[in-house]
């Protein structure tokens, strides 16, 4: 499944599309502002996998949630090594950054915005096994 079918697909276990899981996104131009950055080294670390983007309507939307003090989100680089390592496509890996774990509280994406990115990458790689 594709990015964009993804945003729009409903998840059957939460009833959610990637679109109510993520909330608030920022457009690329948004995006960059917020770090502090030109459009074009915004989206290299969409490229670089430093930050998760995800193609809408000819640019890209970003979670707001990953960008916080002028900087993306400590551990989203490393998390995001992981899941692709444990074969997690970017649609795979934003439903689950998005998707609430009881035993965490919350989400993994807010853990990573609350520093609590160490049992986040844990259980990222984890999910290669």
């Amino acid at each position: 499944m594709s990015v964009t079918q993804m945003n729009t697909a409903v998840d059957s276990a939460t009833g959610k599309s990637a679109e109510d899981l993520v909330g608030e996104w920022l457009s690329l131009p948004e995006a960059a502002v917020a770090l502090g950055l030109n459009q074009n080294k915004a989206k290299q670390l969409i490229r670089d996998h430093k930050l998760l983007g995800v193609p809408h309507e000819g640019g890209y939307r970003i979670p707001a949630i990953f960008i916080q003090d002028k900087q993306v989100v400590k551990g989203l680089s490393g998390t995001l090594t992981l899941l692709a390592d444990a074969g997690y496509s970017e649609a795979e890996a934003l439903r689950w950054l998005f998707t609430d774990d009881d035993t965490l509280p919350g989400t993994p994406a807010q853990a990573l915005a609350e520093n609590r990115g160490t049992e986040i990458r844990r259980r990222a790689q984890a999910l290669a096994f």
